[in-house]
């Protein structure tokens, strides 16, 4: 297994998403390049509220999986928080199956929790909880999140602010197609806010 490297545009959005809904178990997918590092480049948030829903999920996967390829990207790996607060290990890991799918075409796929105990406008670390699957299985893995520091505080700085309210996931898209799942608009605050950070 290799170690889960994790950009800042990614760690932001899956933070991002389950400050949305606090309320609600949220979930989404992770990309990376086409290469054997599991270097998790962006991320995808996917529903708040049709996480078990099949014909949702599998609409979400084609359209995620068709924009990636077009960017050069695959869906290496699911991430998720759980409404509970306290569950955050992989047993109770909402939609898991959705991972494991992931698993059967990526071998080194990999799943994040976020730790909701950790979540707070004033974060020390991120809060993260990952694993990688490993001959079927899934196992505790090694992560790191890239500029860690700067990226926990400008995290910090901008949930004080609100700026989650501006991600929008596929639940949001359903709901209204000019609600961009793909979050262009982000993306772009997002650099500005890291160079200046």
């Amino acid at each position: 297994m290799s170690e889960v490297v994790l950009s800042p545009k990614a760690y932001i959005k899956m933070v991002f998403h389950a400050a949305k809904y606090p309320h609600s178990a949220v979930n989404g997918l992770l990309l990376g390049s086409k290469s054997n590092k599991t270097e998790v480049v962006d991320a995808v948030p996917l529903f708040h509220q049709c996480l078990y829903v099949t014909p949702m999920n599998e609409i979400a996967l084609i359209q995620v999986e068709s924009k990636a390829a077009s960017d050069g990207l695959q869906i290496i790996g699911y991430y998720a928080a759980s409404e509970n607060f306290y569950d955050n290990t992989i047993d109770k890991v909402p939609a898991i199956k959705i991972a494991e799918k992931i698993a059967e075409n990526n071998g080194s796929a990999c799943v994040v929790v976020i730790d909701n105990k950790s979540l707070c406008t004033d974060m020390k670390h991120s809060g993260l909880k990952v694993w990688q699957s490993n001959d079927g299985k899934w196992a505790k893995a090694k992560h790191s999140l890239s500029d860690s520091k700067n990226t926990v505080d400008a995290v910090s700085l901008l949930l004080q602010r609100g700026a989650m309210k501006e991600l929008n996931d596929f639940d949001n898209y359903l709901d209204n197609t000019e609600n961009d799942w793909t979050n262009q608009n982000l993306n772009f605050d997002l650099k500005k806010i890291l160079a200046m950070h």
